[in-house]
């Protein structure tokens, strides 16, 4: 069976934190590919990205050129209703287009202690697997006050050894002072450079 892991995200841009993130998880879990899915629209996030999306998935296509488990989806492509993109549609449609497949959704420790106010937690739960990247610092304990069920608490699994994370915002802002930050892979930077992004 493969394992496949789900690594949603804006990739405002893609950056080496990113790839240490996807590196750690498929080393820790066995995973056999990563799926780095940019997403449309995010519904918790009120401001949207600085680039397009067909921008943000060419960078993310670039990124993936650095590992062969690494794969570049559009799966979760902004919607034709202008609509929201939710996990759960993602993981429904995933799942569907892709059966025997194992599923293990990457997500931060602070979006995973929002997962309440994600469309049908409930059932996000029992569609994946679900990797939680702790960052230094963050109490682990409060993971506890979600008030999981032991089922659901067996589908959670922490991820711990990711260094101090990279702030894309603090990427953007060094991009537009016209630096060229150490972060941001050296195909990705040529791409943000020609297409004057983040200026």
């Amino acid at each position: 069976m493969r394992s496949i892991g789900i690594f949603g995200g804006t990739f405002d841009p893609p950056h080496s934190g990113h790839i240490d993130v996807a590196r750690a998880a498929a080393d820790n879990f066995g995973l056999s590919e990563i799926w780095w899915i940019p997403v449309g629209r995010q519904p918790l996030k009120p401001t949207p990205p600085q680039a397009f999306y067909s921008q943000r998935l060419a960078m993310v296509r670039m990124v993936c050129e650095a590992d062969y488990r690494f794969v570049a989806s559009g799966a979760d492509a902004p919607r034709g209703d202008g609509q929201p993109n939710f996990t759960i549609d993602l993981l429904q449609t995933l799942r569907g287009e892709n059966p025997g497949c194992s599923w293990w959704n990457i997500v931060g420790a602070d979006s995973f202690l929002d997962l309440r106010r994600w469309k049908q937690p409930e059932q996000l739960l029992n569609f994946a697997q679900w990797i939680v990247v702790s960052r230094p610092g963050f109490d682990l304990s409060r993971i506890n006050d979600l008030g999981l069920t032991s089922a659901q608490s067996s589908r959670v699994h922490l991820l711990t050894d990711i260094e101090e994370p990279i702030s894309a915002t603090d990427l953007r802002d060094a991009l537009k002072r016209g630096e060229k930050p150490g972060a941001v892979p050296p195909p990705v930077l040529r791409y943000i450079e020609e297409h004057g992004l983040y200026r």
